[in-house]
């Protein structure tokens, strides 16, 4: 396998490339990551058993379409593929290896600003541009429904509650009647319209990291979605520093309602953390749906 990477890596690059080192570091719950060098290079990998979808591949996808914004930087995706293994082949996407710092207070409000520029463009999507992705992807282990619409309500009532409700069912779960949410959903979502931006969909403080040149965000569940929508999850499993939301609300301030709206965009992350893991997460996504239905 890694004799097939290495080739791949040494045409992707232009430059020979033989794995003399590799090491198991920590990864994700969906693949087994390692740094991987030899005596003049090296590279951050992931690997998964070829087994159904290519999600490594939405991944590098991912990745691609928010470096091209050239407003905030991902890993550079220096190839994906599939080993050649028969039964036992591997997808894998090889990333350039970045080595992170602690961050100062600057680094933060660099992020802001970054992710600002990132939602909000001098340069606004076409009038046509609709909410949703291209393809499916996936959000963690979970594929994520993006069909398009022009409309946000409908969008993530459908696309983001509505589906996930429909794979915790799927488990045997049911925590709410999923039609009668869905139409609440959608109705308390209608008189907000934002324009769909380019969003990195799973922002976390463990998609994160700093370097010497800058921030750096990864493992993205890309789509066009309300801009809202990351920054409630930087707030799900404790805030970031507070310089990033001082440089962000500065660039981009937030329509009035956020602090509402932010639970229900928090409840689609709580969903798919019980789809993913179950137990205590069902109780969480429970209690989510109450602090929902008190407001509508």
């Amino acid at each position: 396998m890694w004799h097939f990477i290495s080739d791949h890596i040494s045409r992707a690059t232009a430059s020979c490339f033989l794995c003399q080192h590799k090491e198991q570091i920590a990864g994700g719950d969906t693949h087994q990551a390692f740094l991987i060098k030899d005596t003049a290079a090296r590279y951050f990998v992931k690997i998964r058993p070829h087994q159904g979808p290519l999600q490594l591949r939405h991944e590098a996808e991912g990745l691609t379409a928010i470096q091209a914004t050239n407003t905030i930087n991902t890993p550079r995706v220096v190839c994906h593929g599939i080993t050649d293994e028969g039964n036992n082949s591997h997808e894998y996407l090889v990333q350039g290896f970045l080595r992170f710092t602690r961050p100062e207070a600057s680094d933060w409000h660099a992020l802001g600003a970054q992710l600002a520029q990132l939602h909000c463009p001098t340069e606004r999507p076409p009038l046509d541009q609709k909410f949703g992705w291209s393809h499916n992807n996936y959000l963690g282990k979970t594929e994520q429904c993006n069909d398009t619409y022009q409309t946000w309500s409908v969008f993530f009532s459908e696309c983001r509650i509505g589906a996930m409700l429909e794979n915790l069912a799927r488990q045997g779960h049911r925590l709410v009647n999923p039609d009668v949410f869905v139409t609440q959903t959608e109705l308390f979502l209608q008189g907000h319209s934002p324009t769909p931006s380019l969003v990195h969909g799973d922002l976390w403080s463990g998609n994160v990291g700093h370097t010497g040149k800058g921030p750096v965000i990864f493992d993205p569940a890309v789509h066009f979605a309300d801009r809202e929508t990351d920054l409630a999850m930087t707030e799900l499993f404790g805030r970031l520093p507070e310089p990033f939301y001082v440089a962000y609300h500065e660039a981009a301030p937030l329509k009035d309602g956020y602090e509402q709206r932010k639970q229900l965009y928090q409840l689609y992350h709580w969903l798919n953390h019980a789809v993913m893991f179950g137990d205590n997460y069902l109780d969480e996504a429970k209690s989510a749906i109450i602090r929902c239905q008190k407001m509508y």
